[in-house]
């Protein structure tokens, strides 16, 4: 592991492995290093790359700094790209996705871009987000309720069903959720009004760069449709589905067409 300060001071913890052009790798919502889908995909990209991965602010062994805004997160990713050698490839997945569409939005040094379904809500497939959910989701941390945080997200974020997530709340991993459960709004403000129900806008002018959508064959219509009006709207970019594929992605899958679009 090594550490860089970003802007505001602070300590953005990160590990580099594997050889080859520089390519970071940004997590979604609660994911960090030892406990992401990226970690396993470094490994299978670094025979072709020097893949970085990091903890975002508040996770893992990365501090914080109030209060959150998305300008700040660009920053990390910013202070990453200098110590990777200043121009890199950069993928994310799902709210990572939207966070790395906001640092090339605003003119970090990236050559090429890959998406994995960032979970934008465009149509009526699947109920919209309540408005008030930021509201209320940030009162429950306030009062502590870091597992009512976590419950509100899976249910009205990710739209998994009760029964499902009463099963998870059962499951080891819960307690490792409800340690980043603060962090939880600020994916939150990186999605934006990006899960209305609308049509999702040409909200990203400056992605002008070459950039590759991907979703999963048996992820559901909702996230799928996201990610087909995403490569509409972007101005350079191709729509890639892996067939058999689901939110939680295969690294062997995934890693084999990151490849070729970031090599190629």
């Amino acid at each position: 592991m090594s550490t860089m300060i970003s802007a505001d001071g602070t300590k953005i913890a990160y590990t580099s492995i594997g050889s080859g052009p520089p390519l970071v790798l940004v997590d979604g919502a609660m994911s960090y290093r030892g406990s992401s889908i990226n970690d396993a995909l470094a490994k299978e990209l670094a025979t072709h790359f020097t893949v970085y991965t990091y903890d975002r602010r508040g996770r893992g062994e990365s501090t914080d700094t109030g209060p959150y805004t998305v300008g700040r997160e660009v920053e990390d990713l910013a202070a990453l790209i200098k110590e990777a050698g200043g121009e890199v490839f950069l993928f994310g997945i799902s709210s990572g996705a939207a966070l790395a569409l906001e640092a090339v939005n605003h003119g970090l040094p990236v050559t090429k871009l890959a998406l994995y379904e960032p979970p934008f809500i465009v149509d009526d497939t699947r109920p919209r987000v309540p408005a008030d959910y930021p509201a209320r989701l940030n009162e429950a941390l306030k009062q502590g309720k870091r597992g009512q945080a976590v419950k509100m997200f899976m249910t009205e974020g990710v739209g998994l069903g009760k029964a499902t997530v009463a099963m998870m709340r059962l499951m080891p991993f819960w307690a490792k959720l409800k340690r980043v459960a603060h962090t939880i709004p600020y994916d939150t403000t990186v999605m934006g009004d990006h899960q209305s129900g609308r049509p999702l806008p040409a909200a990203w002018p400056e992605v002008k760069i070459p950039a590759l959508a991907i979703d999963g064959g048996r992820s559901p219509d909702w996230m799928r449709n996201s990610v087909a009006s995403l490569a509409k709207v972007l101005p350079a970019a191709e729509y890639r589905t892996l067939p058999d594929q689901t939110h939680i992605v295969k690294a062997p899958a995934l890693a084999p067409v990151l490849t070729e679009f970031f090599l190629g």
